[in-house]
């Protein structure tokens, strides 16, 4: 019966220090592992993992914009090398269809986009550069006093930037190009006048037929380009010639006089075939099929 009672002061004593643990102790969780966690150590775990999800988003955030401005870079390339691909294949285009004189109708359509792309952007600057080369070229020289040093001009050239009798007379132009040829225009004016300045006696020559003689003196000098020394035309016999033939024969012709021709200057690849070109050639910025393809879009 003693047993009992000693049962009893036991279990109080063991519920004693249950209380006093869980008064030393505070609130506490109970995990059923076993593992006790304070209500502020929760509150730690918890920021804890909210802060690991906020900054796992904003790395997934970055990794997507960077993914995207890769993309975008990297499109930007391709189109770029896309663009120079065809910039280059239409450059060579339009380069043999002028050394082989190719007709309009020859032109290919994927490269009309790019003709007035051109003729927007680089026309008059590539013209301006090319003046520029030549008047750098002149500037250093003299003529001799015997009148035989002379310059070959095409008068092509200064005829087609007035309109009259482009050999594109008969193509619809708009207003953008017309503007281009103005300016062309006063440039090859400013350019003309230089070289006479110089001294030198100008030959301008031209393709078409004697007969227009007239009308094209007149043309010439009405739209500024005064003073030159000879204006050489087809003759009769000539108008069955290729244009580089004809225009070789002249030389020829010019050479066996005693003529020393200091310059061949044109845009056009046919003015430069044949024997005695002279001491220096330069070739001007050709729009003529940059035009074309313009105005066949």
């Amino acid at each position: 019966m003693s047993s009992f009672p000693h049962s009893a002061d036991s279990g109080d004593s063991s519920q004693s220090l249950l209380s006093q643990r869980q008064s030393e102790l505070g609130s506490q969780y109970v995990v059923e592992s076993g593992v006790f966690m304070s209500s502020f150590t929760a509150t730690i775990f918890v920021a804890a993992l909210v802060t690991t999800g906020l900054l796992m988003l904003t790395l997934l955030i970055a990794l997507t914009v960077m993914l995207n401005s890769c993309q975008s870079s990297n499109s930007g390339i391709l189109e770029h090398a896309k663009k120079s691909d065809q910039h280059d294949y239409c450059s060579l285009y339009i380069f043999h269809s002028e050394l082989n004189n190719l007709e309009i109708g020859e032109f290919p359509l994927n490269c009309k986009l790019f003709a007035l792309q051109y003729s927007k952007r680089h026309y008059l600057k590539d013209l301006n550069t090319s003046i520029w080369f030549i008047e750098d070229y002149f500037a250093g020289l003299t003529p001799d006093e015997d009148g035989l040093d002379i310059i070959l001009l095409d008068a092509d050239d200064l005829l087609s930037m007035i309109g009259n009798f482009s050999r594109i007379s008969s193509v619809d132009r708009n207003e953008h190009i017309e503007d281009i040829k103005n300016q062309a225009h006063i440039l090859l004016v400013r350019f003309y006048r230089q070289l006479r300045a110089g001294g030198w006696s100008l030959f301008l020559f031209t393709r078409k037929p004697s007969k227009h003689w007239k009308t094209t003196e007149s043309t010439l000098t009405s739209s500024g380009y005064l003073g030159w020394s000879s204006l050489v035309m087809r003759s009769d016999e000539e108008i069955q010639m290729e244009d580089w033939e004809y225009l070789s024969n002249r030389r020829l012709q010019l050479h066996k006089q005693g003529f020393r021709i200091v310059g061949l200057i044109s845009s056009k690849l046919d003015a430069f075939r044949g024997p005695h070109l002279g001491k220096r050639s330069f070739k001007l910025a050709n729009i003529q099929y940059y035009e074309l393809g313009n105005a066949n879009a």
